[in-house]
């Protein structure tokens, strides 16, 4: 992927080629580079004038008050860098990284950080060169920003640490022989510019984000194939019910299943049967799947404001010619929408877990027992609805938000903290798990859908059904479905089942 950063804002869309895998080309443009040249001039004229000031000429945290001698300052920054690299765990994903990377530009493209137009050159030169820092995990508490993890990053630039080049992992020295990058010296200022800010927190929960708004558009097409597989009915979503309770999502979702389920010949069969509503789990689909729409949406509506922020402390005005002490880099922002966004996406797999159990329970479905042929020789579907169980239960223990935590740390002087990469990655997990949940609904309703043979559901659903089927044969005999899951999953992460729908005349929004 091609980009050039400039006055216009980074997009939260530009990330999604980043966590597909996609290296990054980047330019840092004119205009953006007279914004950073500006903030250094301010640092320089501080250094000149003998001022001290926390982050330029000082210690941090609770060692703010020890002033740094001018011929010291530059090991300074280098100490910095390698005692907060003390991450653990294991390696974030490189296509996270990547994501970091851009977005530690980003927010050091602001001008606000007081960096050198050198060190963000030499940023992008490595994002550019795929030259990816080795990462770990674990060890940041989200304020004063995502330290250990960033600490990591910025060692890259130095040539200390590791990195991973074409994949292979190995000594950043080497990486950047290797790629004919020359080490940066830093300058005064800019290795706490590194890292304070919650780029890491920030990437994470992107991450997150997209994944979650793809597999909100993929949960309606589930309800709706379920919906037929049951010979559900669709007044439910009527237009008016929902225009009498406006909350975005569920409208978008009513219209969705409304649109999915019109012109059903399976639908039409059934509408004057005995059965007054369908379960909750059917009916409700749009109240439920719509809250967790608004909750992803409240978490783009701060992700969008975020990767385009100074997350930086001290900050540099240039215009005042003015450098001023915050607390931008606190992640409480993100981890809260992680928070949020974690404990909606759990409900979105809970009702789809619930669809599950009608299916594949005869006393429910009026279907064969387990979605089997041959039950009781069979198990079918038995193991399926309790690895979705499995994974429901799992995610509503991740639920519990991070962001209600704070441990004090640096000696009391960071007495809150927003635990907002802890908040990320646990909604991370729960995407992950939501995005089987959904996988079995769909393989159990093409199943379901199997056992119909006289009538036909809509365009767009047999599309749906045949895009399934291309991935999982139909269950006859009984086999291992873990790998069935997972290739649904992979296709569902990918796009490939809505781009189906959509070829035949879908429109989900």
């Amino acid at each position: 992927m091609d980009l050039e950063l400039s006055d216009a804002s980074l997009r939260l869309d530009e990330l999604a080629a980043v966590f597909a895998g996609e290296p990054v080309r980047l330019v840092v443009g004119a205009a953006v580079r007279r914004r950073i040249a500006a903030g250094r001039r301010v640092v320089e004229q501080v250094l000149r004038s003998g001022e001290t000031v926390y982050g330029v000429n000082t210690g941090f945290g609770k060692l703010a008050r020890e002033r740094i001698s001018e011929d010291e300052l530059g090991q300074l920054q280098v100490n910095l860098l390698r005692s907060h690299a003390c991450g653990v765990g294991e390696p974030l994903p490189t296509a996270t990284v990547r994501a970091i990377m851009l977005l530690r530009v980003a927010t050091l493209s602001t001008g606000r950080s007081g960096v050198r137009v050198e060190l963000v050159d030499k940023l992008a030169e490595l994002l550019s060169a795929d030259v990816i820092p080795v990462v770990p995990a674990q060890g940041s508490v989200g304020a004063s920003g995502d330290l250990a993890p960033l600490a990591h990053l910025a060692l890259a630039l130095i040539g200390e640490g590791e990195c991973e080049l074409r994949g292979r992992r190995m000594a950043s020295a080497r990486a950047l022989a290797r790629a004919r990058i020359a080490p940066l010296r830093l300058a005064p200022k800019e290795g706490i510019s590194l890292i304070n800010g919650t780029q890491v927190t920030t990437a994470l929960c992107c991450e997150a984000l997209l994944r979650g708004e793809n597999l909100a558009r993929h949960a309606d097409l589930a309800c709706a194939l379920t919906i037929e597989a049951l010979k559900g009915t669709n007044k439910a979503f009527d237009r008016r019910i929902h225009d009498a309770r406006p909350h975005p999502g569920q409208r978008v979702s009513a219209a969705n299943l409304h649109a999915l389920l019109r012109g059903s010949a399976i639908l039409r069969s059934h509408r004057d049967c005995d059965r007054v509503q369908d379960p909750y789990s059917m009916r409700c689909a749009p109240q439920v799947h719509g809250a967790c729409r608004d909750a992803l949406a409240e978490a783009r509506r701060v992700l969008q404001i975020e990767i385009n922020s100074a997350t930086d402390n001290p900050l540099v005005f240039a215009e005042q010619g003015e450098i001023l002490s915050g607390g931008n880099f606190h992640a409480q922002p993100i981890a809260a929408a992680a928070d949020h966004l974690a404990a909606a996406l759990a409900d979105l797999s809970s009702i789809s877990e619930r669809r599950v159990e009608q299916m594949v329970n005869p006393d429910l479905s009026g279907l064969p027992a387990f979605l089997t042929p041959r039950p009781g020789l069979c198990s079918g579907f038995m193991i399926a609805q309790v690895v979705a169980a499995a994974l429901v239960s799992e995610s509503k223990t991740l639920s519990f938000p991070a962001s209600v935590d704070s441990i004090p740390t640096s000696a009391n002087k960071e007495d809150h903290v927003s635990m907002g990469p802890i908040a990320a990655r646990k909604a991370l997990q729960v995407v992950a798990n939501a995005e089987r949940v959904v996988a079995i609904e769909l393989l159990a309703a093409a199943q379901a859908l199997d056992f119909e043979t006289s009538l036909e559901t809509t365009v767009a659903l047999r599309a749906l059904h045949r895009a399934v089927r291309r991935t999982s044969r139909r269950l006859t005999d009984d086999r291992p479905l873990g790998g069935d899951i997972e290739a649904v999953a992979r296709r569902l992460r990918a796009g490939e089942l809505l781009a189906a729908a959509a070829a035949a005349g879908a429109r989900i929004r």
